[in-house]
């Protein structure tokens, strides 16, 4: 017999998840009656291994062979914490931690709450929403397209279905300077397509002044691309998107700039003296020269992105909280909020005063932060970061729920390894941050969900650019899409689609899964199955604001209830072979279902099905 404690539920941990200082928190423990239990205390500390506290357990009753302790933990500040039980016998004692068992009382480490500020709010208008993700040089182009001011060398593809330039040059570099033209007006044009796939958030990767089509070396941070168009265009795209409904997320990429930027100005393009021309420049402080003016720190290594140092008093001023700062100006144009490029690599105090500022211009403002991990407890230069402890960041990109889909689809994991990714985020994020997270199955960082889904090949750029799925793959991975898709659009959070995905594009990472939107040439079985989902959960409080509790996760079966307001829908999904019978009720989405009378459905392979109780 075990020792009994489940943290993800109820009758062991109340409440579930996070907690707020001074929330009693009741512990219960299970304890069998063999072990002889004297004492019980659980050990709370800080997350740098420092003791904080420790609370008693009480003999509370038994229960057939068990004995229950409980008691309550209460954190008084907030922080990420960690604890464990220290359980006392006769014949002495022994600390369990968290997958414990008869041979190894302290396997699996410590458990994790986090106490989080009680004034901590996130977006009403965000939770739950489904936010497109646009590469905006790639999206659609629709009137004319300037060149005015355009940062050189650059080509221009004729043609909006030419193959991305892949090849690097002589020396070896890859410029990433070809455009197709997309801009805020092929955006605006495609309002009412968005709004049809009901979508409540548009974020759109770096809009600014910059060398690159993807435009991460920004050049100018308050000037809009000229490819891009105006600020007019820029704002009347914003409006375009409130009148229906919808919010505008910026890329905000303060980490670094552009080697050909206002502000380093290496190649001597803009007028003043930028750092690297001179160390009297007012841009001087803001980056780190090792040896002035050729060897100077910059991003990843790549000399043609300066590294910024993010606290320098002028550079704070500049972005965040001057008159006309970079956040405000975008924000009076019209943006809702901003998305942090690797946030990892901004510090703490850097994120909270940003916050600060935008959430004064706008209470409602919305930031989002690029974090690869668990967010709660990511470690990033050593640093434990505070995103979620300190109210910094409403929403973090959810990549493990991308890894846990990706290998359920591909019978990498028969289900349990996803059920635990999800409850684990879900424990340990606050509510109000789950609600608003970005649950994606595709970005401008990754291969193209439908590719990923299929074919994990690594070869060659020349390769890469020439490999397509075949027929028979196409179908296969079409199957998997719909059914990892309509996993997405049930999941707690924010689904997101990176533009394209719905129209069925393929490619491998960077840059091929930056083609050019198929316009005419969509797969309409699966953008007709995008606008289902997006239909169902833009109408429904359940699927946007209820929680979670798994049911089945073995044999590649899925089964758990989303619940919220007095209403439960149960979510089944089946990616095993064999069929699946389940209880009947009122479908509200279903695929591959076999009707086997009054009291029972069965759900073939590949089947799924959303049912309302």
């Amino acid at each position: 017999m075990r020792i009994l404690y489940d943290s993800k539920q109820l009758q062991h941990k109340d409440p579930f998840g996070t907690l707020i200082p001074g929330q009693p928190c009741k512990l219960n423990i299970h304890i069998p009656a063999t072990v002889r239990t004297t004492k019980v205390e659980c050990r709370v500390q800080w997350e740098n291994g420092e003791e904080y506290k420790s609370f008693p357990l009480e003999f509370r009753m038994k229960n057939g062979p068990y004995e229950i302790f409980s008691g309550n933990i209460v954190l008084e500040e907030p922080g990420l914490f960690y604890y464990y039980f220290y359980i006392t016998k006769k014949d002495g004692g022994f600390r369990l931690f968290k997958q414990g068992d008869d041979t190894n009382m302290e396997a699996g480490g410590m458990w994790q709450v986090s106490c989080i500020p009680a004034d901590f709010t996130t977006p009403d208008w965000a939770k739950g929403a489904i936010i497109y993700q646009i590469f905006p040089d790639r999206f659609c182009k629709s009137g004319r397209v300037s060149l005015d001011g355009k940062l050189e060398p650059y080509t221009v593809h004729q043609d909006w279905n030419e193959e991305v330039s892949w090849q690097p040059t002589e020396d070896g570099m890859v410029l990433n300077n070809d455009f197709y033209g997309g801009n805020f007006q092929g955006i605006t044009k495609k309002m009412d397509y968005l709004a049809d796939l009901g979508v409540g958030i548009l974020y759109l990767n770096p809009i600014s002044k910059s060398f690159s089509s993807h435009r991460y070396d920004t050049a100018d941070y308050k000037t809009p691309d000229p490819m891009l168009g105006t600020e007019a265009d820029f704002a009347a795209m914003c409006k375009a998107a409130h009148d229906r409904g919808m919010k505008v997320i910026l890329d905000g990429v303060y980490s670094h700039t552009g080697s050909n930027s206002l502000y380093f100005n290496k190649e001597g393009t803009f007028p003043g003296v930028g750092a690297y021309q001179s160390e009297d420049s007012p841009y001087h402080d803001w980056y780190t020269f090792y040896d002035f003016p050729d060897c100077y720190h910059s991003w990843w290594n790549f000399d043609t992105l300066p590294t910024i140092n993010k606290m320098t008093p002028s550079f704070i001023d500049y972005v965040i909280e001057g008159k006309d700062s970079v956040v405000e100006h975008w924000m009076k144009l019209g943006a809702d909020g901003f998305r942090l490029d690797v946030v990892d690599e901004l510090p703490d105090e850097f994120v909270r005063r940003l916050k600060t500022r935008i959430r004064q211009i706008n209470p409602q403002a919305l930031l989002i932060g690029e974090v690869w991990e668990d967010a709660s407890n990511k470690i990033a230069y050593d640093v434990r970061r505070r995103y979620f402890v300190d109210a910094e960041l409403d929403s973090p990109m959810n990549y493990p729920f991308r890894t846990a889909i990706i290998n359920f689809m591909r019978k990498m994991d028969d289900g349990r390894g996803l059920k635990d990714t999800v409850m684990a985020i879900v424990e340990n994020y606050p509510p109000q941050v789950m609600a608003c997270t970005m649950n994606l199955l595709g970005t401008h960082d990754t291969p193209r969900i439908i590719t990923a889904l299929m074919d994990n090949f690594d070869g060659d750029r020349a390769a890469k650019a020439q490999r397509h799925l075949t027929r028979s793959q196409w179908v296969t991975a079409l199957e998997r899409l719909e059914v990892a898709t309509f996993l997405q659009f049930m999941l707690p959070g924010a689904p997101s689609i990176y533009y394209g995905d719905e129209a069925g594009m393929e490619g491998y990472g960077d840059p091929f899964c930056r083609r050019t939107f198929p316009w005419g040439h969509e797969d309409q079985q699966l953008q007709n199955h995008y606008r289902r989902l997006g239909k169902l959960r833009k109408g429904s409080d359940v699927l946007r604001l209820g929680d979670i509790r798994f049911f089945q996760y073995s044999n590649l079966q899925l089964g758990f209830t989303r619940s919220y307001g007095g209403k439960t829908w149960t979510i089944y999904i089946n990616r095993s072979s064999d069929n699946w019978e389940i209880p009947a009720g009122k479908i509200l989405l279903g695929h591959n279902l076999l009707d086997v009378g009054a009291d029972g459905m069965c759900l073939g392979h590949m089947g799924y099905c959303v049912v309302e109780e």
